[in-house]
């Protein structure tokens, strides 16, 4: 235990105190953190408004229609499509509407707006349901419906409310978070699988290559130096991760003091609410109502168990497939594309994993979603999708016991097999090595 503490202690030290480590340790969050401050300003500070006019020769809209969504309608009368057409061109409007005076509310006639510039999928889908919406109620008005009843209507919400057996509340906003926690977790396993079992994998080619290690060997045996590595280059990734989540959440925490207005601004909320018009008034009460809804919906998601289940997992599925790259390691030579070869069936089911993981977060309950957080090659990243949703929503407490035990056999398997591999593959060189190769390593006896 001594020897490996040593080779992780080295392997540790080697890589904290090059300055890439330093560098990629803080750069990256700050990188992340400009390029977020950089979206956060130019979604405020931009201005592309569109100014479409609607002529509306049928006097259907009575003059009038709110503008909201970035989107500013004008309704205008006695306008013929070639004076709007020149209207156009003289970028007086972005785009127009016109409404002819025979055109038939109840009828099957369209609509067609007409615009200087392409205008985006996103805002088409806006000015149509604003459109969809007025004309759906002056029919409404048409049919004898009064302007009360059409209220009613409007604002009797008779939506399902989700809640489960144990009396907690389910809605859309929890469902949400619990999607977001849950991708965002199992993808950053992921891709910690990746990146750091390849650096296990290139610092045991590095030492075959350079001939370390066969100086390494001769006082250390070949199952402690690729525990000792493992380890070592674990502890390396373990920190890096909780000083990119120390830097990330304390430069969140500074946003509000590095762009207050423009985070008022997003919100919906001006800076001047005294000036504030009725509609901006009831839209600010409206988004404090969602943050009030946010906040609660995110005191239901139990963030101690989700922590404490990645780092394990984290673990766990670096240590399970640490063992594998650095036996692929431990048999490659000079040339890198046999270890490419050789990847593929460690990759294989890290990528069939991310597959399951994207349905797992919709449907945590489902046959695929429940044998993807059990097989111990998949778990790491499948259950923490499951997890998100809570016990016993998400995943019962003993598939999540049985999880943890299948993740900890199928690391002393993995670990047994790669260090039969390793202790013969580390010292042989000059021989292209395949799988079939390896396999006769592991199954031989000793």
């Amino acid at each position: 235990m001594n020897k490996i503490f040593l080779v992780a202690r080295r392997e540790f030290l080697t890589r904290v105190q090059k300055k890439t480590f330093l560098l990629t340790t803080i750069l990256l969050p700050l990188l992340i953190f400009v390029f977020y401050a950089m979206i956060i300003y130019f979604s405020v500070k931009t201005n592309d408004n569109l100014h479409i006019a609607i002529a509306d020769e049928a006097n259907i809209l009575n003059g009038k229609m709110n503008s909201k969504d970035d989107i500013a309608f004008d309704v205008i009368k006695n306008e013929t499509i070639a004076s709007l057409n020149t209207a156009l061109e003289q970028k007086k409007y972005d785009g127009y509407i016109y409404i002819p005076s025979t055109y038939n509310l109840m009828g099957k006639d369209s609509l067609q707006l007409k615009s200087s510039k392409a205008i985006g999928i996103m805002t088409r889908e806006k000015i149509q349901k604003r459109l969809d919406d007025v004309l759906e109620e002056k029919r409404l008005l048409s049919l004898n419906i009064s302007k009360a009843q059409l209220d009613s209507i409007q604002h009797n919400n008779n939506r399902i409310k989700f809640a489960t057996i144990s009396g907690k509340t389910d809605d859309n906003t929890k469902a949400g978070l619990s999607y977001a926690v849950g991708y965002i977790s199992g993808f950053l396993i992921y891709i910690i699988l990746f990146i750091y079992g390849t650096m296990v994998m290139r610092g045991v080619m590095e030492e075959k290559m350079n001939r370390i290690a066969e100086v390494i060997v001769s006082s250390v045996k070949p199952f402690q130096l690729m525990m000792g590595k493992i380890t070592g280059i674990g502890a390396v990734g373990l920190i890096q991760f909780i000083i990119w989540i120390l830097i990330v959440v304390g430069l969140q925490l500074l946003l509000p003091l590095i762009f207050p207005d423009m985070l008022h601004q997003m919100q919906g909320q001006p800076i001047q609410p005294a000036g504030m018009q009725a509609a901006q008034a009831a839209q600010a009460m409206k988004d404090s109502g969602g943050m009030s809804e946010l906040m609660n919906s995110l005191h239901q998601i139990n963030f101690t168990l989700i922590i404490g289940c990645f780092i394990f997992y984290f673990l766990g599925g670096y240590l399970l497939y640490s063992s594998l790259f650095a036996a692929v390691g431990s048999a490659v030579n000079e040339d890198p594309q046999d270890a490419q070869s050789l990847l593929l069936p460690i990759t294989m089911p890290i990528i069939f994993a991310i597959v399951i993981m994207t349905k797992a977060v919709n449907e945590p309950n489902s046959g695929l979603a429940v044998f993807g957080s059990l097989f111990p090659l998949t778990s790491p990243i499948v259950m923490m999708a499951r997890i998100a949703h809570g016990i016993p929503e998400g995943v019962t407490l003993w598939e999540l016991l049985l999880s943890m035990g299948l993740l900890i056999v199928g690391f002393l398997g993995t670990t047994w097999v790669a260090a039969k591999i390793y202790r013969t593959g580390i010292l042989m060189y000059g021989k292209k090595i395949t799988w079939k190769e390896m396999w006769k390593w592991a199954v031989r006896k000793s």
